[in-house]
């Protein structure tokens, strides 16, 4: 599915900074990037943003709603994510991982590079994968 960037906007919200005014989670990149989104009976529970750059691909924003976290839906949409950086031929898929989500990172074959650092009083490491 692809999500408006309205509802792209409302589960980045309402996961990664629901303390923030909902302006803080648009990035002046969003309108080239692809948005792609899981729905389970219709309702929009997982969004990535997706930003293609020299045959790498960088995820950002990866978000599912508290509720449905833990049932494996964002795990489908990340394999969706890695399949199609394998189909266009890109060399690397990376992101930066919250310090909870590494695990679930590591699962999908993405390791960690360098050091970890803060930022809005969040800690992440960068991970990637070479494909």
């Amino acid at each position: 599915m692809f999500p408006s960037l309205q509802e792209v906007y409302r589960i980045r919200h309402e996961v990664l900074y629901p303390d923030r005014d909902i302006s803080f989670v648009e990035l002046p990149q969003d309108e080239d990037a692809i948005h792609w989104g899981w729905c389970v009976n219709d309702k929009l529970v997982s969004v990535i943003s997706l930003f293609e750059k020299e045959n790498e691909l960088q995820f950002r924003k990866f978000a599912t709603l508290k509720d449905e976290q833990g049932k494996g839906y964002g795990g489908r949409l990340l394999e969706k994510v890695i399949d199609y950086a394998t189909e266009k031929g890109l060399k690397r898929i990376w992101c930066n991982a919250r310090e909870e989500a590494i695990e679930l990172y590591r699962r999908y074959g993405l390791e960690p590079e360098g050091e970890t650092w803060q930022d809005n009083g969040i800690t992440y490491t960068k991970m990637a994968k070479k494909i």
